[in-house]
């Protein structure tokens, strides 16, 4: 039992709220957009940022209390895909992100998931670099953007919706090529995985 109470540390709590909180933003932004509600636009926008932000906390929290666990680094790579797909999903839904974004980010996913399996039943470990995780900070400040934009737009105010549209849609462009390297890096890094040494 006591191994069971370890799992709740401070930072997996917050992990946990991280995904529990997902549809939460997803049902007050799919209203926000059906409506064109703009405190409730501005609302979805202030729960991702605040998601969004803390995919560090928990982080922070985990190193500095000497509390990493194995529940923690399960629970905190998949809080941030549900996190990036949720949003991208709804985007994706009402046309503001193109079907081949959400396919390219998605199928990075799956097949850097499935390489992972792979060495993990080879007894070896496959921890994100770096690249990855500039990959995923681009994409969650490029989503941020979208939301802040869509919640701009709701309110009308107009000449600022613009700019951030623009630099949402840079940003994702961003986050694509980099979601492309960083897969690209990880077969190279672990090709003996799966074409053996």
């Amino acid at each position: 039992m006591a191994g069971e109470k370890d799992i709740w540390t401070p930072a997996n709590i917050v992990t946990c709220v991280r995904i529990a909180f997902i549809p939460v933003f997803m049902i007050v932004a799919a209203i926000a957009d059906i409506r064109d509600d703009a405190p409730l636009a501005v609302a979805a926008f202030l729960i991702y940022a605040t998601l969004s932000l803390t995919d560090k906390l928990d982080g922070h929290l985990a190193r500095s209390r000497g509390e990493i666990t194995d529940f923690g680094k399960f629970l905190d790579p998949i809080a941030d895909k549900l996190l990036v797909f949720s949003a991208l999903l709804l985007l994706l839904s009402h046309g503001y992100v193109s079907v081949w974004v959400v396919f390219v980010i998605l199928a990075r996913e799956f097949l850097v998931s499935a390489l992972r399996m792979v060495a993990a039943s080879n007894g070896e470990v496959i921890a994100a670099d770096k690249l990855g995780k500039a990959k995923t900070a681009v994409t969650m400040v490029s989503l941020c953007a979208y939301y802040l934009y869509l919640a701009l737009d709701a309110a009308g105010i107009y000449d600022l919706a613009g700019p951030v549209w623009l630099l949402a849609w840079d940003l994702m462009m961003v986050a694509v090529v980099l979601t492309v390297i960083s897969g690209a890096q990880y077969f190279y890094n672990a090709r003996h995985v799966v074409f053996g040494r």
